[in-house]
């Protein structure tokens, strides 16, 4: 090898060694971080099951009655069963009817779950439900339930009624909650500074300096300009509108009567931006705007500020707000507030007129009171 060759190679080693020496001190432009995400995921199964020649079942059997394996779905691997103990499953429920659902198998060690059984009357009606107050954790081969479910003297004093053609039918539905968390790959945290996304402000200003519109909304006798496209693409009502051969779509014009102009720019403002500045001073109007035009977010953000301001004077006209817009989260809350305040709102001027104009809420909050 030549002296100047020789010189080269021994240049490009030194130059690779320093390199390789240096490079870990150099790399700093990212820090390692590992990603994490979960999720819960929340299911619901039913199960409807018939036993026939009930009475003959009742007659000194000590061995349970067992249903056939159910689930979500053919690829589901929560198996579940249902038993029956027709003469009770120890000597303190002898006298009752013993009903239980059974986690047969599952993919994991252990699932939270909750349950309500019915009984199915001879008008295809639930009847006699009994509720679990809280999670139970089943485990394999684990079974949960009521020992004693209905008085089997009862049960057959009211046959007619509840076997009709000596068969009993029960509903079951369970309520399962599965939590699950996945560590992602390490990721990189870049130095690269992203700013913040601005879609939010820039399509309020399109609404706030009306730029830009195409239709007109009329509310009382003020005139709101806006866009058919956001419209559309944010309440499905509005999307109705401008997609058929209606007069909103001819004319571009939209009346609304049935709306207050203060409500109504709440209404806007949440479409533009998912924002709703005075919220907490106009839930109940927001309400029912959100639900005549299925803005289903704000119909249950309007629930939510309705439920933080419950109290003895207010919740009987809030179950009837929850209840006339189908807000069934607020209206659970309401009944379960007067529940816990049963004495106080009955005395209330709200409860009494709403007793004489919707006699059904009271029913619907006697049976609440009842179950819990």
């Amino acid at each position: 090898m030549s002296y100047r060759r020789k010189r080269k190679t021994i240049f490009i080693l030194r130059f690779g060694l320093s390199l390789t020496f240096k490079l870990p001190l150099a790399v700093k432009i990212a820090d390692m971080a590992a990603e994490n995400s979960g999720f819960t995921h929340i299911s619901v199964i039913s199960y409807k099951w018939t036993i026939t020649n009930f009475s003959f079942c009742m007659e000194g059997m000590t061995e349970p009655i067992t249903s056939a394996t159910f689930s979500s779905g053919p690829y589901d691997k929560f198996k579940w069963c249902l038993r029956v103990y027709s003469n009770g499953i120890d000597e303190e429920s002898k006298d009752y009817l013993s009903v239980y659902l059974v986690l047969l198998n599952c993919s994991i060690s252990q699932v939270c779950a909750k349950f309500q059984f019915w009984i199915i009357n001879n008008q295809g009606e639930k009847c006699h439900e009994q509720s679990s107050q809280s999670l139970f954790r089943f485990l394999p081969d684990s079974k949960w339930g009521f020992k004693r479910f209905i008085r089997k003297d009862f049960l057959l004093l009211q046959a007619e009624f509840l076997l009709p053609g000596d068969s009993l039918t029960l509903l079951c539905r369970v309520t399962m909650v599965q939590e699950s968390c996945n560590v992602g790959r390490l990721n990189r945290t870049s130095a690269i500074k992203v700013p913040g996304c601005t879609l939010r402000d820039e399509l309020g200003e399109l609404w706030e300096n009306s730029l830009f519109t195409d239709c007109c909304l009329v509310v009382g006798e003020q005139e709101f300009w806006a866009h058919k496209a956001i419209l559309a693409a944010r309440s499905p009502v509005f999307r109705a509108m401008f997609e058929h051969e209606m007069e909103e779509r001819q004319k571009n014009r939209v009346e609304i009567q049935d709306m207050k102009p203060e409500v109504f720019k709440e209404m806007m403002a949440f479409i533009y931006t998912g924002k709703v500045p005075n919220l907490h001073t106009m839930a109940a109007g927001v309400l029912a705007a959100a639900d005549k035009y299925g803005l289903e977010r704000l119909k249950v953000l309007c629930e939510d500020a309705l439920c933080r301001d419950l109290s003895v004077e207010n919740v009987a006209h809030v179950l009837f707000l929850a209840d006339l817009h189908s807000a069934e989260q607020l209206k659970m809350q309401a009944l379960d507030f007067i529940s816990e305040h049963a004495f106080e709102v009955s005395e209330t001027s709200e409860w009494n007129a709403m007793v004489d104009s919707h006699p059904h809420l009271l029913a619907e909050a006697f049976r609440f009171l009842a179950s819990a």
